[in-house]
């Protein structure tokens, strides 16, 4: 098969040059014989050029779009997606951000505070979780407090809480839970609180939910008709195909691409991220699996405390059915004296 995505960027490596090269590394062959086979094929795929590369997975997202390094792409990405122009002013650390160690969950997670004082958690999830609103309400108000406390400690008297600014949340799923396959023409879903009387509070909390599995759907029948769709095909899509559309249409996308193509010379480097990656997806699966049954119990026991409901009715009306029975029995009996 043709490679044509080597014809664009000529420094992917030639798949057999690769392998050879792992196979005279030791300590690289080792690392990749621990893999199963369909792992070694997603790699030598990517790094060869046959498939794209993940780039919503946390380090190649991390690399490529590092607001230390290139904040000008992650600016423009949550521009698009937030609607309204944004400047990146500092990268947060994550590790509070999350209730105890769900920070496992994720395949890429960033905190970041905007030039405005608001903060946005942008994090991506292989596998869509059950209970994605409740998630993600719990990790909004962490971040949320977390703004607070620190307002506090840095204003002390002075604090107000006319300084605490919006939280996003932004959750990209490319597996998306089964709720929102039941919208399969939308792929983007914004939330924030609103007033059923039309008083107007600003109540800080705002949501942006992506399942790029349906965004996929929407793009093999309609292709990619604007600035955010080309933005979610990057992120998402590793087709070679699409990606050529997508740098052909948007070449600003090709800078990025080459970024990621240079990191795949460096076999050392790529295996080690690809290793992390996998070690997280593990974790992810199990995670997943134990939501799905968690949920399965629930709703068995939903359905068990429903029919224990409705035995409990039945037997109250059969109760008073006989109730009914000995009192006509009684009046029969009256008349019959």
């Amino acid at each position: 098969m043709e490679n044509r995505l080597k014809q664009y960027f000529p420094m992917i490596h030639e798949r057999e040059n690769l392998l050879k090269y792992i196979q005279s590394t030791p300590a690289l062959l080792q690392q990749f014989n621990n893999w199963r086979s369909q792992q070694q094929e997603e790699f030598l795929d990517f790094c060869s050029g046959v498939r794209g590369v993940k780039i919503l997975y946390d380090s190649f997202f991390k690399e490529i779009l590092n607001p230390e390094y290139t904040p000008q792409r992650l600016n423009r990405l949550l521009s698009v997606l937030l609607r309204t122009n944004v400047k990146i002013k500092y990268v947060l650390p994550g590790d509070s951000t999350r209730i105890a160690d769900e920070g496992s969950l994720l395949i890429m997670d960033i905190v970041v505070e905007l030039d405005d004082g608001s903060l946005a958690d942008v994090e991506a999830q292989k596998l869509g979780y059950a209970f994605p609103g409740q998630r993600s309400a719990c990790y909004s108000a962490d971040l949320l407090l977390r703004q607070y406390k620190r307002l506090r400690d840095e204003r002390k008297k002075k604090f107000s809480y006319y300084e605490i600014k919006e939280v996003y949340t932004i959750v990209f799923m490319e597996e998306s839970p089964v709720e929102f396959r039941e919208f399969p023409e939308n792929y983007l879903h914004y939330f924030e609180q609103r007033s059923d009387t039309g008083l107007e509070l600003d109540l800080l909390q705002k949501y942006l939910f992506i399942p790029l599995d349906i965004f996929g759907q929407n793009i093999q029948n309609k292709g990619i008709r604007s600035e955010t769709e080309a933005w979610l095909a990057f992120l998402s899509q590793d087709d070679p195909e699409t990606i050529l559309r997508l740098i052909d249409t948007y070449p600003g996308f090709r800078p990025m691409y080459e970024d990621v193509y240079r990191l795949c010379q460096n076999v050392e480097k790529i295996m080690g991220i690809f290793s992390e990656e996998l070690r997280i997806l593990d974790r992810n699966t199990v995670q997943y699996m134990m939501d799905e049954m968690q949920a399965e119990i629930d709703s068995q026991k939903a359905e068990i405390d429903s029919q224990k409901a409705k035995i409990n009715n039945q037997k109250a009306e059969i109760d008073s059915q006989k109730a009914e029975i000995e009192r006509l029995k009684q009046i029969i009996d009256e008349i019959q004296k």
